[in-house]
C-alpha cells in the first residue's frame, strides 16, 4: 500500500481554505474512487486525470485507487482540483518525487491532453500558500498573477508533461514575473470633465463626491447629463493604495477578471443594466459569486434609471452601502465579500421623463413622478449622501459654452483634500471621510456650524444616519477649501445637497 499527499485550496469568498489531497493506492479489485464532499466539477477530476494519463503513455495500477479531500466535512467546487489530484496520484505511483511536492501547493485544471488551463483564485491560493510557508504550482498563463506574491516559489507549467519533467529535474521551469500594473494615469480614452458643457453645479457635487467617496444621487431630464457625469468620476478619483489594489485584485481573481494578472492601480468602476437581478448585484448563485457591488469595491458603482431596478435588489443593497460588506448566505456556504463603494445613481423625475415641462410631460403629471419616485423607499435615499436636480442645456447655447476645467485639474484638488484626509485620521482612522463617526467630525465643528446643523435637523427632519452623512460631506466641502474647520458655510452647502 502506497500514499502520497499534495495540498491544495478550497475557497469561502476571497479567503483560501488548505485542503489536502490524499490518494491511497491499496490492493483490491480495481476501482478509482473520490471522497470528501466533492460536487459534480469535482467528482469528474476522475475521468479528466484517468484520460491525461493515458495521454502521458501512463495507465492505473490495477489495484484500488481511493482519494480523500481533507477535511472531509468541507464542500469541494470547482475545477482546480485535477492538478493537485494528478499530481498526488502520480506521487503514490511513484513517478514523481513525493518529497518534492511537500513543499508545494497546487491547483489547476486538466485539459484531456495534459494542458493546464486557467483557474479563478489564483491570488488569493498563492497568499494562503505563502503563509503556510509553501510554493505555488499553478497554470502557466496564471503564473505573473501569482508572482505578485514574492515570499512564495511560484511553478507555473503549461501541461502535466513538463511539470513531472521539473519534479524530476530533467527540464526546469522558468520562475515566472510578476506583469506591470495596469497603467494608473488615465489614458486619452478616459473621458475628461471638459467636456461636459455648463451644468456647474454638478461638476461641483461630482467634486465634492470625489473628495470624500459619498454616495451622489442626479435627478433630472433626458439628455441633461447624468451619463455623461457619471462616467467622468473615475478620472477624478486618485489611485488606489497598495492594500486597496490587492483587495481589489483578489475580489477579480475569484471572479476570474484579472486579466494577464496585472493589479489594477485604478478604482474599479461598474454600470450593470437596471434588469439586473439581486444576485448580479448582491453576489450568489450555487458557489456565492461576487456581484457588481463587490467588483466595483473602492470603486464606482452606477446604477442609471435608478427606479427602474428591481425593488428587491435596491433593498439588498442597504446593509452593504452601510458596513462596506456583502453576506451571501446559502444553505451550503455563508460567504462575505467586502463591498465598499461609491454609489453614483440616476433617474428621470418620472417615468416619461419630462415632468414639468409643458407640452412634453405626460398626461399623469404630477401624479406620475409622486409615483415613480415611490419606486425608491426612505432608507435607500437615505444613504445617498447628496441629491442634485439636473435641467438640460438649451440646445442653442451648448454649442457656445466654453469648456470647463478638465479632469486632471479637478483630480488635483480632489488629491489634495484626499492627503488632508489621510494625515487627519492616520493609518488606523477612515481611510475616506464618507467612512467617518461623529466622534471623528465633532470635533472640527465651529459653534455656528454646529448651530446650523442642529436647526437643520429639525426643519428638514434628518435621521441620524442623514445628520451624520451631510456632516461627512460638509467635512469634505471643507477639506476641498483647505479648512481644518467645518465652518458654516460648509455646512449649508452639504445642506443643499441633502436630498429632502
Amino acid at each position: 500500500m502506497t500514499m502520497a499527499r499534495v495540498v491544495t485550496f478550497a475557497f469561502n469568498g476571497i479567503d483560501a481554505i488548505p485542503v489536502e489531497v490524499q490518494v491511497q493506492i491499496a490492493p483490491g479489485l480495481p476501482a478509482f474512487n473520490l471522497v470528501g464532499m466533492p460536487n459534480k466539477a469535482v467528482a469528474e477530476s476522475r475521468e479528466r486525470v484517468r484520460a491525461v494519463l493515458s495521454a502521458l503513455g501512463l495507465a492505473l495500477p490495477p489495484r484500488r485507487v481511493l482519494v480523500n479531500l481533507a477535511p472531509a466535512d468541507l464542500p469541494k467546487e470547482g475545477t482546480h482540483f485535477d492538478l493537485p489530484i494528478a499530481l498526488a496520484l502520480l506521487a503514490a505511483m511513484e513517478v514523481v518525487p513525493a518529497d518534492e511536492l511537500q513543499g508545494f501547493a497546487a491547483l489547476g485544471e486538466l485539459a484531456l491532453d495534459g494542458a493546464l488551463t486557467a483557474i479563478p483564485g489564483i491570488l488569493p491560493a498563492a497568499l494562503a500558500a505563502a503563509e503556510a510557508g509553501l510554493g505555488l504550482v499553478c497554470p502557466a498563463s496564471q503564473g505573473p498573477e501569482a508572482a505578485w506574491v514574492s515570499s512564495a516559489e511560484i511553478v507555473a507549467a503549461p501541461d502535466l508533461h513538463r511539470l513531472i519533467a521539473h519534479f524530476t529535474g530533467r527540464q526546469l521551469l522558468p520562475a515566472p514575473k510578476p506583469p506591470l500594473p495596469a497603467p494608473s494615469p488615465a489614458d486619452a480614452s478616459t473621458p475628461c470633465l471638459s467636456e461636459v458643457r455648463g451644468q456647474e453645479s454638478a461638476k461641483r457635487a461630482l467634486e465634492i463626491a470625489a473628495a470624500g467617496f459619498h454616495n451622489l444621487l442626479f435627478i433630472g431630464p433626458p439628455g441633461a447629463g447624468k451619463s455623461m457625469l457619471a462616467a467622468r468620476l473615475p478620472g477624478l478619483l486618485p489611485d488606489l493604495s497598495a492594500q486597496e489594489a490587492l483587495e481589489v485584485s483578489l475580489i477579480r481573481s475569484v471572479a476570474g477578471l484579472l486579466e494577464g494578472g496585472r493589479l489594477s492601480l485604478r478604482p474599479p468602476y461598474r454600470d450593470p443594466h437596471h434588469s439586473a437581478s439581486q444576485a448580479a448585484l448582491t453576489g450568489g448563485g450555487p458557489r456565492g459569486r461576487p456581484g457588481e457591488i463587490s467588483l466595483a469595491h473602492r470603486g464606482v458603482l452606477f446604477l442609471d434609471e435608478l427606479p427602474e431596478f428591481p425593488r428587491p435588489a435596491l433593498e439588498a443593497l442597504r446593509q452593504p452601502l452601510e458596513s462596506g460588506t456583502v453576506s451571501i448566505s446559502r444553505a451550503s456556504a455563508h460567504v462575505s465579500y467586502p463591498a465598499r463603494v461609491q454609489l453614483v445613481a440616476a433617474m428621470n423625475p418620472c417615468r416619461c421623463g419630462y415632468l414639468g415641462e409643458g407640452g412634453r410631460e405626460c398626461g399623469r403629471a404630477p401624479r406620475c413622478g409622486e409615483d415613480y419616485r415611490g419606486k425608491l423607499s426612505g432608507p435607500v435615499l437615505d444613504r445617498l449622501d447628496m441629491s442634485i436636480a439636473l435641467q438640460p442645456i438649451p440646445a442653442g447655447e451648448l454649442a457656445r459654452a466654453p469648456a470647463g476645467e478638465t479632469s486632471a485639474v479637478v483630480a488635483g484638488r480632489v488629491a489634495q483634500a484626499r492627503t488632508m484626509q489621510a494625515e487627519r485620521w492616520g493609518r488606523n482612522g477612515p481611510r475616506t471621510n464618507a467612512e467617518a463617526s461623529l466622534d471623528h467630525l465633532k470635533p472640527a465643528l465651529s459653534a455656528e456650524a454646529l448651530v446650523l446643523a442642529e436647526r437643520a435637523v429639525e426643519r428638514l427632519r434628518l435621521s441620524n444616519r442623514g445628520f451624520i452623512r451631510m456632516l461627512r460631506v460638509a467635512r469634505s466641502v471643507a477639506d476641498l477649501a483647505g479648512s481644518a474647520v467645518i465652518g458654516r458655510p460648509h455646512v449649508a452647502e452639504a445642506l443643499a445637497y441633502r436630498a429632502r
